[in-house]
């Protein structure tokens, strides 16, 4: 890599009208829009970005971050983040920017991930909340879906959590915390009231993860299924694909933390 200096550049963005994180062809994603933006601003100086987490599309991060490589140094860090803000579209915004070094890996180094899955039930909520929390029609028992939550905390087999996972992919995952929570993270009028979240933390998850950990939380909560029946998922030999993923728009990357 014939890069000199390194940048770690702390974001937010809704992702509401985006297909992701990941470059696709044909479609608007984060990442194509953070090298667009940065082809204009530096004037087809090189450049490289990597990120620190991918998202699906329509997932939102309160706080995500990348890695710029740059053949040249940024001389004054308040400008530069300055002019990349005014020339991002107004779902992304840029929070700061910190120096690294070469010895610096992003994908390697250990981090922790915190998610949150906003939601609503048992009301037709205003459609200006959809970008940012989903309302399920029926009613949930909350109750049940927390002790669920709990479940998920500590080392498990998580294949079930996943579509389609290659050979080569690590099931086994350590999840940190899991809770249902009062929604205290994100408030607007046209918010439905009361709203909560669903908050987990670990250090790596896989493709719909976390949505799958809702929609088994949704079918605790409707009584589709029970605490027995969802202790089961969690175990080594279980062969079933569950059945349902939570939509995105509810889930948000809420924080990044390196060790």
């Amino acid at each position: 890599m014939k890069a000199s200096y390194f940048y770690l550049v702390h974001i937010q963005y809704l992702g509401y009208r985006f297909h992701g994180w990941a470059k696709q062809p044909n479609v608007k994603t984060i990442h194509y829009m953070i090298d667009r933006t940065l082809t204009f601003i530096m004037e087809n100086r090189w450049f490289k970005t990597l990120g620190a987490s991918r998202t699906d599309a329509m997932v939102s991060s309160n706080h995500g971050i990348f890695e710029l490589f740059l053949t040249e140094p940024i001389e004054d860090e308040s400008a530069f983040l300055e002019l990349f803000n005014k020339h991002l579209p107004p779902d992304i915004k840029v929070l700061a920017i910190e120096e690294t070094d070469r010895h610096f890996n992003i994908i390697k180094t250990p981090k922790q991930k915190e998610y949150i899955y906003l939601f609503a039930f048992g009301q037709k909520a205003h459609p200006f909340s959809s970008p940012f929390l989903y309302t399920f029609p029926d009613a949930l028992d909350l109750e049940l879906m927390a002790e669920g939550a709990k479940m998920y905390e500590g080392e498990h087999e998580f294949k079930a959590y996943t579509k389609k996972p290659k050979s080569e992919t690590k099931t086994v995952r350590t999840i940190d915390s899991a809770e249902i929570v009062d929604n205290t993270f994100l408030t607007a009028n046209f918010f439905p009231s009361p709203s909560y979240a669903f908050r987990v933390c670990g250090k790596g998850f896989m493709r719909n993860q976390i949505r799958y950990m809702m929609g088994q939380l949704i079918r605790l909560g409707t009584h589709e299924t029970d605490l027995e029946a969802h202790r089961k998922t969690l175990q080594p030999g279980f062969d079933q694909h569950l059945s349902l993923v939570a939509p995105s728009s509810g889930l948000i990357l809420n924080n990044i933390k390196f060790a």
